[in-house]
């Protein structure tokens, strides 16, 4: 599997698209915004006073919280400069994913969007230039000390590629499970270690010297990577696909060649690498949670109609995000299927067990 050329959420607006599904990864950048803006008030406040402020949203996928952060940004630095009696900058907003994200989404909104900030900011507020920038963030994607602030949110537990060797030794598994040996959990962290490594130095080059950078990454508090805080969601996705496999709707190798390329690592392995990389000086780590009911704003209501709703909406977020692999690997003849098995499954653990997303955000300076 071409990681580059299939990974992406699904488009569009429709019921299964992550623009329709990604409430979970909204509160979460709703719960880090207070990080955000401390990194860009110390920007200013450390004498950076750009006549251009070039910001990049790196995995920025599509739909309402594309431009979330980028609005949530522009209205700190105006307010920013307002108290510092600076003029605020033109900004240059740079958006990447890589080629197969739904960017038609984004442009088309980006009129409305341009229209409301001018009228929420009022006199002064600067120019702002948006552009796409579709490509791999293991890799340069920007001029030589061209960004003052970059951002990611939610997409960095993404690797590169599947780790190699994992289609004989991680049977019954699609990620690390509880029964995966030791060489896959190092098969999978080594190739975490060499892409986040890949990540520094990339952006280390295209960082102004004290540039901020604030990056969220879908994780876990243990440093067990066989806990449930990282893997549990893709178990019991694997639950779904080993039923369907006793059942002979699918084919077992089938299954044993399918590895998720994905790695949540824990808080210490996010700042063992950025230390290093040596680059940059961690400015906060920190570990928050969101339970896998804020997939949905409902009410909570203790029966079992609940669980059957809010299980419907994890395993809508999960397709969202995971259709298109699965898709390529199986077929489309699958998706169907293996999503009402999942929601039944998530249906039943949510009745019994606290269910969480763990989410490690780190906030850095270029040195």
């Amino acid at each position: 599997m071409e990681v580059y050329e299939v990974l992406h959420m699904n488009g569009g607006i429709g019921e299964a698209s992550y623009a329709s599904n990604s409430s979970v990864q909204k509160k979460v950048i709703i719960m880090t915004k207070p990080i955000r803006e401390q990194a860009i008030v110390d920007l200013y406040n450390s004498g950076n006073n750009p006549t251009t402020l070039c910001i990049a949203d790196l995995g920025c996928s599509s739909g309402p919280n594309t431009l979330l952060v980028v609005s949530e940004l522009m209205e700190m630095v105006h307010i920013t400069c307002k108290k510092l009696a600076h003029r605020t900058p033109e900004f240059q907003v740079y958006l990447n994913d890589l080629p197969g994200n739904d960017f038609n989404t984004i442009f088309k909104s980006l009129p409305g969007f341009l229209k409301e900030m001018r009228k929420q900011m009022g006199l002064g507020f600067g120019p702002c230039f948006v552009t796409g920038v579709p490509g791999s963030f293991y890799d340069r994607l920007f001029p030589a000390n061209s960004l003052h602030f970059v951002h990611s949110s939610y997409s960095l537990m993404w690797l590169s590629q599947v780790p190699a060797g994992l289609e004989s030794s991680n049977k019954g598994n699609i990620y690390i499970g509880s029964n995966s040996p030791p060489s896959v959990l190092k098969a999978y962290h080594e190739q975490f270690q060499k892409d986040f490594m890949l990540f520094l130095k990339c952006r280390s080059v295209e960082l102004v010297t004290g540039g901020r950078m604030v990056l969220t990454i879908l994780g876990r508090k243990s440093d067990d990577p066989t806990s449930r805080d990282g893997c549990y969601i893709w178990e019991l996705m694997a639950m779904a696909l080993n039923e369907m496999v006793a059942e002979g709707l699918i084919e077992e190798e089938r299954m044993d060649s399918f590895n998720i390329p994905q790695y949540t690592p824990s808080p210490a392995e996010v700042k063992s690498e950025v230390q290093k990389e040596g680059s940059f000086s961690i400015d906060g780590l920190e570990v928050s949670t969101v339970p896998w009911s804020a997939c949905r704003n409902y009410e909570y209501y203790p029966s079992d109609e609940y669980f059957t709703d809010i299980g419907h909406d994890v395993a809508m977020c999960m397709r969202s995000v995971a259709e298109p692999l699965l898709s390529n690997h199986f077929g489309r003849g699958i998706i169907e299927e293996v999503f009402q098995r999942y929601k039944e499954i998530v249906s039943d653990r949510m009745a019994k067990e606290k269910t969480e997303f763990f989410n490690v955000t780190i906030s850095m300076t270029r040195n």
